[in-house]
């Protein structure tokens, strides 16, 4: 089978796991079990703790140890036994554990997907990545779609079976996996200089390059942004039911929220043009605008005469997440050595998902209980999502100062000149 298509079906599974739970679990924990905001928030910054060491963690693994496919399918196995075992618990603190363990097991496949993509389309001579994995990579999102509609118009969105959805598809994508081209872990033969080599840090090196240092810290901000609108979106358009019971904004919010990622396909595939064309900085400001107009547009809409806000929102969300997830990820691939390379992805995903995830969480669920909780209990989600806003808008000014970058019209600018 042609390469491309195989890492197409890899894609599609390894976000059809994602879409099945990400924006609906807060409905289950809410709705069907009854838990408080407090402990929903705990279990959904699971993601953030584990992605912290996991995918650095598991990088250095397959830079170093094993075999960077089989390390991703290994992974996705073990991860589908904690999926399904997942409806069996009643408690919230086990809950908590379960799902942590799970995430141990899910986040470093982000980044591994990455790296077996990459190192597969070069096997067979397709050298020009920042061109082939755009296309292949939105299949990703169309992965993360499907399954979300998957469970909301099978009316799932409140039920456990969301995770056996997801579990059944992250072990039939373990057992794929094993199938795909080997990706050996070059770090292996690499003759260790230094105690970080000996241990594969090395990539913990680009720290101490300003523009990477800056590059890392920036992501880990828009990482914040990134974990704002998972984890209260979906939520914020279901807190609309009071006033707008019928609406389908409301009774399928999953569906709408899912504009977002329809929004995703069309951005990743102009991430080629505009990389080239106006470098790493002013895409990432872009991205950083972006998040502006996304939380700026929740704050005015409604599913009312307000709704095309929403839906615009939505298509925004694009622009924000690729511009820098992604458009990050191929800037690291093309600027560092094959033999971290692993190790490289992993620490991007670290700042993002992990250091960024926890600050957005936190921070966020701190400063909403002080000041946007109305004496009747509700939220004030237009402070809130004005709040957001600001935070992006700060990120926007600040990030064109500090990160000098030398970008060369038609190229990916290499730190290495």
């Amino acid at each position: 089978m042609n390469i491309k298509l195989r890492l197409i079906a890899m894609n599609f599974m390894q976000f059809f796991i994602w879409g099945a739970w990400l924006l609906t679990v807060g409905k289950y924990c809410s709705n069907t079990m009854h838990w408080t905001f407090s402990q929903f928030g705990a279990i959904f910054g699971t993601m953030g703790i584990s992605a912290v060491f996991m995918p650095a963690l598991m990088g250095i693994v397959a830079d170093r140890l094993i075999s960077a496919q089989k390390l991703y399918g290994t992974l996705h196995i073990f991860a589908a036994v904690l999926l399904c075992y997942l409806p069996q618990i009643n408690n919230p603190v086990t809950f908590f554990w379960a799902m942590l363990v799970n995430m141990f097991f899910y986040m470093p496949t982000l980044s591994l997907s990455i790296t077996v993509s990459y190192n597969s389309l070069k096997k067979y001579n397709i050298d020009d990545v920042v061109k082939a994995f755009p296309p292949i990579r939105t299949w990703g999102t169309i992965g993360f779609i499907v399954a979300l509609w998957l469970v909301s118009l099978t009316k799932n969105e409140n039920s456990a079976n969301q995770f056996y959805i997801a579990g059944a598809v992250s072990f039939l994508l373990g057992v794929y996996s094993f199938s795909l081209p080997d990706c050996p872990p070059l770090g292996k033969s690499m003759r260790s200089k230094s105690f970080a080599d000996a241990l594969g840090l090395s990539a913990f090196k680009l720290f101490k390059n300003k523009r990477f240092a800056v590059f890392f810290l920036f992501s880990m901000l828009l990482g914040a942004a990134l974990q704002l609108t998972n984890a209260y979106g979906d939520t914020f358009l279901g807190d609309f039911g009071k006033d707008y019971p019928d609406s389908f904004m409301v009774t399928h919010s999953a569906v709408v929220m899912s504009i977002s990622q329809i929004s995703e396909t069309l951005f990743i595939l102009a991430i080629p043009f505009f990389l080239k064309k106006f470098g790493i900085k002013y895409v990432m400001l872009m991205s950083m605008v972006a998040w502006v107009l996304r939380f700026g547009l929740f704050a005015y809409g409604n599913p009312g005469d307000n709704f095309w806000m929403i839906i615009l929102s939505c298509i925004v969300y694009g622009m924000a997440f690729d511009f820098f997830n992604i458009s990050g990820s191929l800037f690291i691939e093309t600027q560092t050595h094959e033999t971290i390379r692993a190790s490289a992805q992993g620490l991007f995903m670290m700042m993002v998902n992990g250091f960024g995830a926890i600050i957005g969480s936190f921070t966020s669920g701190v400063l909403i209980d002080k000041y946007f909780i109305l004496s009747n209990g509700d939220k004030d989600w237009k402070g809130i999502w004005i709040m957001f806003a600001l935070y992006a808008l700060v990120l926007s000014i600040v990030f064109p100062v500090v990160f000098k970058n030398k970008h060369e019209q038609g190229t990916l600018e290499s730190f290495h000149h």
